[in-house]
This record gives structure tokens, sequence and C-alpha cells, in this order.
């Protein structure tokens, strides 16, 4: 998350600005696949990884009976006896390495991306993008879900073709060595790659930084974007937006200036942000001084402490599946999303997506394409129908949902996919 302290103007400058001088290099002929990818980690590194976990020094158990001071130690120290003793690595390996991987070469950076087509030839091409802290390991259950629909749940005219790509400092893509490689840009890379891939006509989806990118594809409308689907959507008004931007520390009573006439569902989605502007540690530390986060580079221990760490939900989840009572994710599911950053050195590198970013990550982006809004109530904040109807002026679809979260996709892949295939459904003609 990014707080930004640009006016209306100076955003819509900085954009416009940025944009003009903005352009993808062609690198392939349509209808490339990219140069094939394994994943294939040496045991070296995996006995390494194990030797610094049992090498972790430990501060003290927290002074609270809860989660409001973070991590709980106990939390913690039961991931890394798990981590280090009982995790396996190559399960999940063996996982990715099922499906068909690629990396190409993007705007001079490589880009590592899953793409699997479904048996359904009129199949919907889908690019689905993650978020931080996240990686294409959050995708991978929604996979066959929306490939193959008609062996869950769904109808052979919902298939999907699947294009999930790895965020550029994430995973196995490349580091970027210079500035610029902000959503903006990433949003074109992605169009790109879709028409590198010979995608004449596809659709875009995306969570967190995912939906952020996802809302700017929206923005600048390739004539091959048939809609987009966001499970986080960028749907906050702009005067409420800037409220709680304004507020992080709490002496401006972001709640006591709220417009009068609220709705009680748009009441409820301001307290969410309130919380969410509040405990925005983590991102304030990665959209200002990405490079002094080094520590996380050094210590296992210390990276999977940082990344649990995102929202008070998740991480009500995650203690959960660490005390033996998952709910949606597994142990295993936490760690291998965390072995991959560490594994590929990339907790910096994706935090220096944040400092790119010039964007405020709730606030309205001026989508113009067809869109569709699935609604979490575990969301950071579960969006009111009101909102998205004003966000989004070509609005497809809207759910409120009962049940899921921030990783929705990872932790209710069914009816996440559900949710993408009715999203996209009026779209596909």
């Amino acid at each position: 998350m990014r707080v930004s302290r640009y006016d209306d103007a100076h955003a819509r400058r900085d954009r416009d600005e940025w944009e003009a001088g903005m352009a993808i290099k062609t690198v392939a002929p349509a209808g490339t696949t990219g140069r094939p990818f394994t994943v294939s980690i040496p045991e070296t590194d995996l006995q390494a990884l194990r030797d610094r976990i049992a090498q972790t020094r430990w501060p003290e158990k927290e002074p609270v009976a809860d989660q409001s001071q973070g991590v709980p130690l106990a939390t913690i120290q039961a991931l890394a006896r798990y981590w280090q003793a009982d995790y396996d690595w190559r399960t999940i390996e063996a996982k990715l390495n099922a499906y068909p991987q690629f990396i190409m070469e993007i705007d001079g950076l490589d880009i590592h991306f899953i793409h699997v087509r479904s048996q359904h030839e009129d199949a919907l091409p889908l690019i689905v993008t993650h978020g931080w802290p996240g990686s294409v390991i959050e995708q991978m259950k929604i996979i066959e879900p929306l490939i193959d629909p008609t062996a869950h749940g769904g109808e052979a005219s919902d298939a999907f073709h699947l294009v999930i790509p790895s965020l550029p400092g994430h995973g196995f893509s490349g580091k970027p060595t210079t500035g610029g490689w902000g959503p903006q840009r990433i949003a074109k890379a992605w169009t790109e790659l879709m028409r590198q891939l010979g995608y004449t006509r596809f659709g875009a989806q995306g969570g967190d930084w995912g939906a952020v990118i996802t809302d700017l594809m929206g923005v600048q409308a390739p004539p091959e974007l048939v809609g987009i689907h966001s499970n986080m959507p960028g749907a906050v008004p702009p005067d409420i937006d800037n409220l709680f931007q304004c507020d992080i520390t709490g002496a401006n009573n972001a709640l006591g200036s709220l417009p009068s006439g609220l709705s009680a569902e748009e009441r409820r989605a301001c307290e969410q942000l309130d919380f969410v502007w509040k405990h925005v540690a983590y991102a304030l530390m990665m959209g200002t001084r990405p490079q002094t986060l080094t520590g996380l580079a050094d210590s296992p221990v210390g990276l999977a402490a940082f990344l649990l760490d995102h929202d008070a939900r998740s991480l009500e989840l995650i203690s959960e599946a660490f005390a033996g009572r998952s709910v949606g994710l597994t142990a295993d599911d936490i760690l291998d999303n965390i072995t991959l950053y560490w594994l590929t050195n990339t907790a910096v590198s994706a935090a220096r997506l944040y400092a790119e970013n010039p964007l405020s990550f709730f606030a309205v982006k001026g989508v113009t394409v067809p869109a569709a809004v699935s609604a979490f109530p575990d969301e950071l904040y579960q969006a009111p129908k009101s909102w998205a109807q004003q966000a989004y002026p070509n609005l497809v679809y809207y759910n409120k949902l009962d049940k899921g979260g921030h990783f929705a996709a990872w932790e209710q892949p069914q009816l996440f996919s559900a949710e993408v295939r009715a999203g996209f459904r009026s779209l596909r003609g």
C-alpha cells in the first residue's frame, strides 16, 4: 500500500507525463510462447535455509494477550519449528512444474509467467495478477477450476485460458535495476505480454497490487481488453480516501469528519479503512525506505514475520494454521509462499514496487472498460455497491460475499473461481 500525498491535479499531471514518455518495446513476434522455465532449487539452498532457521535469535514474548503488537512469538516459533523440521519445498516445486512456465522479455525485463490453456478452444484468455506479500502460488488453486469448469461445477462456456505472471521483482521475474517499474508500466507490460502470446481479446483480474494493476489496465483501455474483475476494487471516493490518508496517527479524527448521509454499508467500509490506514507501517517502510529492509534478505524468520503481518484477519487465519486449526490456508500454503520469497531473495526487490507507486491504493482510478467486482467481507475493506457503481461507470457485475478475505483465490478457491466466471459471463460475446 502506498501513502500518497499528491492532490488530484498533481496526480493527473504526473501520470500523464509518465505515460507520455513510456513506450513498451516489442522484443518478440506475436504468438511467441517465451522461453520454457522449470523451477529447480539446489538442495544446498534448502539445507542452508534450514540451518539459518536453527540459528534464529528470538525476542521476548509480547506483553499483550492479543495480536495488537504484531505477529505473536508463539505463532512465529511454531512456523519456524515446522519450517526447519517438516516442511518440504519439493512438493510445491513439483506443483509449479506441473504447469507450463515461461520467461519472456517485456520492455527490457524478464517476466516469469504460468500459461495454461483450456481444452475448450473458445475459452476467454485471462491474465491474473497477484499482490504483496503474494506470488503466483496464490493463484495455483484456481487454475483447474478456471481452465476446466465442467469438472468444478461450471459450464464449458465459462472456461479461461490463464496467464499468471510474477510481478517485476517478485518470484522468478527479473529485478528492475533502474526506477520506473510502477503499476502503470506493469499494466502496459501485461497488455504487451498478452499480445505477444497472440491473444486479440482478453480479460484481466487482480487483487492487492494485482487490483491496482488491473484497474490501470482498465484506465489504459487497450482495444483487446474486454473487461476486468477485481476482488479489491479501487472504489473509495476521493474525499473519503484523502481523509484516511491524512489520519494515520488518528490526530485528525477521520471517522468524525466523514460526509453526512453515508449508508450503514458505507460507514462500515469507512471503519475498515480507518483501521487499515492506522496499521500500514509495513507499507510506509517499503514505500519510503525499501533498501533499509536488508535484514529481510538475511534472516528467514525475520522475513516470515514481516510477510505474515499484512492484515489483521489474514494473520488470524495464519495463526490458526500454525496452531493446528487450518481454516482456508494451511501451514504448507503459507510456507510455500514465504519460501519462494526467501529462495529468490526478492524481499527488497518486491518492496520497491511500493516506492514506485504514485497513486492512492484504494481510490477511484478512472476505469472505463466493463468491470466486475467481488466484495469479500474480510478484505481490507468491503466495497459497497454504491461506491463500485460510482468508480466503475460500466459495472457489469457486483456481488457481496459472506466469507473470504484478502487472499481470496488462495483461501476460497472454489468460491473465487465462481466469482470470476460470473464476472466475465456477459463479456464473452
